[in-house]
């Protein structure tokens, strides 16, 4: 195709075959002679990506804790994906991929692959801690029900097995395909399957544009890529015997079988069913990070369960209802008495990150995103009501990950000071909702985006 020269083996390949010849060579010296020869590592490359989405690596590391907790308490934690499907070869297409000449088969009539073969969608689950993967080979269609049958067999087949104390599991997976964020399909055949199984399943996405981060891509599906490669499918036992055959230095065991099952393309789910589904969205990008309780859901017209904490009173018509939270003198008295040690904890951060004392002057810069009665405010505003970090970023102008850093801040200091945050009985999902309860009590009206001196204390006195 084109004058380069290349090749895919490794430099510990290449070693190794110069070895068995007689020519005794490390992988060092062999990769040293192909550079002094002009060749060089070459890659695919995207060169029109999009817009790289502002919370990626703030996804990447709430991925990365939900791992941590999951597989400290020995639950299991797999990476998901669909292979890119496979057409299996006809007798002539086989022929034309080499061999001996002796060997080849005379070409027959060309009809279509489709027809005379069907084709194959490998789906990919690859067990982090085990470093084992399982692939279903499906013939019909991707779909949500495809992706979760995958998941159900493996499940079945081997982590029930390997995780017999497990109550929950953790699925990390593409922003896109047919296990998408944003299939409703995809949510509703994880329901049935986590009250199937008895599992709270946790799905979290990788944000959009980023796949190949995905450890199955590069744990499981490039091995198999690899193993078949250069070898004729000609037909799905050929397609499911080589996926079973790929094995790695490190240890990597595949398992594979044929799933012949009818898996029509087109299912819709309703805002009814959807809304019945026990689905609980986590406070972080609940698009992209969600969790199935095992349970049943709930029919079609039924109401939603109340939110949990202790009922509200109800209130005599015209009358006002106390409000929950401290009054300003209190407001005040905390936010005096958290003023020094947040300095002191802010100092002790800076000194471990620095390794030691400051060595210069403070410079100017920036103010602060937010200021400490902000982000006591923030803090107290989440517990009580419940907020979605989503909301509390929109009210104070912020992003969700300043929102999250205040509450790592604030919330030791709280508890130091034995400050009980009361939860309410409801949960405020929106700064409408925010704004008519603030009114309720203290007449505010405003919906200034950011709470600065003038609302500030008002919203306080129906937070703390």
């Amino acid at each position: 195709m084109s004058p380069l020269r290349w090749t895919t083996k490794s430099t510990r390949t290449l070693a190794g075959e110069l070895t068995r010849q007689g020519h005794r060579a490390g992988a060092d010296t062999v990769a040293d002679l192909l550079r002094e020869e002009g060749f060089s590592l070459q890659g695919n490359a995207k060169t029109i990506e999009g817009t790289q989405h502002p919370e990626r690596d703030a996804q990447f590391r709430y991925i990365n804790e939900q791992v941590k907790a999951h597989q400290g308490s020995a639950d299991p934690v797999i990476s998901v994906d669909t292979k890119k499907r496979r057409m299996p070869a006809s007798s002539r297409t086989a022929a034309a991929n080499g061999g001996p000449r002796a060997s080849r088969r005379p070409p027959a009539p060309m009809t279509s692959p489709n027809e005379q073969l069907g084709k194959a969608i490998p789906y990919g689950v690859y067990d982090l801690a085990a470093n084992a993967g399982w692939v279903n080979v499906g013939t019909d269609h991707d779909t949500a029900a495809f992706a979760v049958e995958s998941i159900r067999r493996w499940w079945n087949a081997a982590g029930r097995a390997a995780y017999p104390g497990a109550r929950r599991l953790l699925i990390t997976a593409d922003a896109g395909g047919s296990n998408s964020y944003r299939t409703r399909a995809w949510k509703a055949e994880l329901a049935a399957f986590a009250l199937q199984a008895g599992l709270a399943v946790t799905v979290c996405h990788f944000p959009p544009g980023t796949s190949k981060w995905n450890r199955i891509e590069h744990r499981l599906f490039s091995h198999i890529t690899m193993n078949w490669r250069g070898r004729p499918l000609t037909s799905h036992e050929v397609i499911v015997n080589t996926i079973a055959a790929t094995t790695t230095r490190t240890g990597l065991t595949v398992r594979a079988e044929l799933d012949p099952g009818s898996y029509p393309a087109g299912v819709k789910v309703s805002d009814e069913q959807m809304a019945g589904l026990p689905l609980d969205r986590h406070d972080w990008h609940g698009d992209w990070n969600y969790t199935l309780r095992p349970e049943s859901p709930r029919p079609p017209g039924s109401p939603a369960p109340a939110a949990a904490g202790p009922p509200a009173a109800t209130a005599p018509a015209g009358h006002t209802p106390p409000s929950p939270g401290c009054c300003p003198r209190d407001w005040t008295q905390l936010t005096s008495a958290l003023v020094i040690p947040y300095q002191v904890h802010r100092e002790a951060g800076l000194h471990i990150a620095r390794g030691g004392p400051a060595s210069r002057k403070a410079a100017g810069g920036y103010p602060a995103a937010l200021t400490l009665p902000e982000m006591i405010l923030a803090t107290i505003l989440r517990a009580r009501f419940r907020m979605p970090q989503r909301v509390t970023a929109e009210l104070f102008g912020v992003v969700t990950g300043t929102i999250a850093k205040a509450e790592r801040q604030i919330r030791p200091l709280l508890d130091q000071h034995r400050h009980v945050i009361q939860p309410a009985g409801m949960q405020v999902k929106t700064l409408a909702e925010l704004t008519a309860l603030a009114a309720r009590q203290t007449s505010l009206s405003s919906r200034e985006p950011k709470p600065r001196v003038n609302n500030l204390q008002a919203l306080s006195d129906i937070g703390a």
